[in-house]
């Protein structure tokens, strides 16, 4: 198991994280908050690219900062954007990132083989990289993670910038890869996780604001969710949520701490509620 125990990170004035306990089994956790609040510094530390100003952070019990290189070897990771030859076909850049991680050559050649068919590029992968979509390099992405067969996959805001069926594909690989290591994945994307995360890891005002299942993370706004196509008969106290097109109509979606029955239909509310609730003052990039 790998565990964070009161964990703070500051940058000189600044807390980044303050105080911060989560323990991650097998599974996807997803890090589901707004730009700037705190996940990219959480993954650092996980990473070992930073190291924490107070706690600890400890896999089976050891703190990582001691167990050194051996923890690493455990770590699969792709960064936000991670560095890759254009020139260079999928197959080559793996067998050279097997080579940084110091993966002898026969077992490298095989993994190189096995995770181009799982991420679906086995009939690309002497093709140069230079001709790839942006879905197909964070697949290559996902092959270099995999290469060590990590015990804990770690992923950076991974579907940034890829259009919906490529998302799509992301998030049915990130599943399939989760049923026997632990994956933590960070976005500020709901609909990347709400389908397939273990966990939702919620941080607010630099602090773990929740920690639990999608379902009972959708359960703190039951019956308080409402939609109606008059917009006008929502009472000013309400939040407003967000709006869809219904054919002819436009429907808004709003949660009410009252009841609003008598001008509203009440809905079960989804994770994209959660999140606009408690990030409504916050600039969501």
């Amino acid at each position: 198991m790998l565990s964070l125990d009161r964990v703070t990170k500051k940058y000189g004035d600044f807390t980044a994280l303050q105080d911060i306990s989560i323990d991650f089994s097998d599974g996807v956790h997803a890090l589901l908050a707004p730009n700037g609040a705190g996940k990219t510094t959480l993954i650092k530390m996980l990473t070992t690219l930073i190291f924490p100003t107070k706690g600890e952070i400890l896999w089976n019990g050891d703190e990582i900062v001691k167990l050194d290189a051996a923890y690493r070897a455990l770590i699969g990771y792709l960064p936000q954007d991670f560095g890759y030859y254009r020139n260079r076909s999928p197959r080559e850049f793996l067998h050279y990132m097997s080579a940084v991680k110091r993966i002898d050559c026969r077992t490298a050649k095989r993994r190189t083989d096995e995770l181009l068919e799982t991420v679906g590029l086995a009939e690309v992968r002497d093709k140069k990289m230079k001709k790839f979509s942006g879905g197909m390099i964070q697949r290559v992405g996902i092959a270099q993670a995999m290469l060590n067969d990590p015990k804990i996959l770690i992923l950076d805001e991974p579907t940034a910038g890829l259009d919906p069926k490529e998302r799509v594909r992301f998030r049915n690989l990130i599943s399939a890869l989760s049923k026997d290591r632990i994956v933590i994945l960070s976005t500020h994307i709901v609909s990347d996780i709400e389908t397939i995360a273990n966990r939702v890891i919620l941080f607010k005002d630099h602090r773990l604001f929740a920690n639990d299942a999608p379902a009972a993370i959708c359960a703190t706004l039951a019956g308080k969710v409402y939609e109606t196509d008059a917009f006008d008969a929502i009472p000013a106290s309400c939040l407003v949520l967000t709006e869809r097109r219904d054919e002819s109509r436009t429907i808004t979606r709003f949660m009410s701490e009252s009841d609003c029955t008598d001008a509203a239909k009440r809905v079960a509310p989804n994770l994209e509620d959660v999140f606009l609730c408690i990030y409504r003052d916050e600039v969501i990039a």
